[in-house]
């Protein structure tokens, strides 16, 4: 830790609070590790590191919004945290926001270009987002870079069969109604 070299107390100590938050989120307690972070960064509001455990406590008790803003604000003190843009573009996409989440995906791209599970996520994010095209050129890097995953296909199955979806859905609209026959066959 990069604290200042003095004798603290333990209730004073931001490292003390900090470690106790580690234990606690290795024990999945993440009300303990996020009321101890807090204390932390209450103590020492440059620990970086207590952001982003507290932002991967609240990302594991489902508080998105609370986690998004941890790393937004490891980003602003350390721009290029990779970790904090993949973290906040996971709680993007769970909050529903898939252009914030494409937009920090991209940074990590930029950052790590081999990084498939990038790929992948951003792809997730283009198909929830309607944008299927985007959505498949990114599986097709994610399976280039791990061809081995599994998880690639399968999503970019799905965006494949959302994307014949959409399509067989503006035909049938149109009239066709092979169209609505095949709509159909694909909902099932």
């Amino acid at each position: 830790m990069l604290f200042p070299h003095i004798a603290l107390s333990k209730e004073l100590d931001p490292g003390f609070y900090f470690d106790r938050g580690n234990a606690h989120f290795n024990n999945g307690e993440y009300d303990d590790a996020i009321k101890a972070y807090t204390t932390a960064i209450s103590l020492y509001p440059e620990l970086t590191d207590a952001y982003n455990n507290r932002g991967l406590s609240y990302y594991k008790k489902g508080k998105y919004e609370e986690a998004a803003a941890d790393f937004s604000k490891v980003i602003s003190r350390d721009p290029a945290n990779l970790q904090a843009y993949n973290s906040r573009a996971l709680a993007y996409l769970k909050l529903g926001q898939y252009e914030n989440a494409v937009n920090d995906y991209t940074k990590v791209i930029s950052m790590t270009p081999d990084f498939a599970d990038a790929y992948h996520n951003r792809g997730i994010a283009y198909s929830n987002a309607g944008r299927y095209d985007e959505a498949i050129k990114d599986y097709d890097k994610a399976i280039s870079l791990k061809p081995k995953d599994k998880n690639f296909y399968l999503s970019r199955g799905v965006a494949y069969a959302r994307k014949a979806m959409a399509d067989f859905g503006r035909a049938c609209d149109a009239g066709n109604n092979v169209a609505c026959d095949n709509l159909k066959q694909l909902a099932k």
